[in-house]
C-alpha cells in the first residue's frame, strides 16, 4: 500500500515541486496551503508523514506540528520541517514543538524522498 504524504506550504509553486517528486516516488499527497487547512485535512485523512513550511499566514508552522502532537491520533507521525530558514533557534523551537527533522529549502528531490524513507520506516 502507498504511503500518504500530507505537504503544507503557502506557496503554491512549492506544493507543485512537492507533489511532483512525491507522486514520481510513488507516494500518495494531500496539500494544504496554512496550518489550519493541514489541521482540516488529518481529520478526514491519516497522513504517513507530514512535511510542513514554518512561515504560513492564518497558522505558522511551530502551531501545526504543537496541533498535531496534541493529537494522539497524529502523535507518532514523522514531521519534516521543509523551510528558507536555516537559524539553529528556529530548529531547536520546531524540535522542541515535535518535528523529527529540518530540511532547507530549495530541496534536491532524491534527498527529500530519502528523508521521508527514513522517517516513514
Amino acid at each position: 500500500m502507498r504511503k500518504t504524504v500530507l505537504t503544507v506550504d503557502d506557496s503554491r509553486t512549492m506544493r507543485e515541486m512537492l507533489l511532483l517528486a512525491l507522486q514520481d516516488a510513488g507516494y500518495h499527497v494531500l496539500q494544504a496551503e496554512d496550518g489550519l487547512k493541514g489541521l482540516e485535512v488529518l481529520k478526514d485523512r491519516p497522513a504517513d508523514v507530514i512535511i510542513t513550511d514554518i512561515n504560513m499566514p492564518r497558522l505558522d508552522g511551530f502551531g501545526f506540528i504543537e496541533h498535531v502532537r496534541r493529537d494522539s491520533t497524529h502523535r507518532a507521525v514523522p514531521i519534516l520541517v521543509l523551510t528558507t530558514e536555516s537559524d539553529a533557534e528556529k530548529k531547536s523551537r520546531a524540535r522542541s514543538a515535535g518535528a523529527t527533522g529540518w530540511i532547507v529549502k530549495p530541496f534536491h528531490p532524491v534527498k527529500l524522498v530519502d528523508a521521508i524513507r527514513r522517517v516513514a520506516g
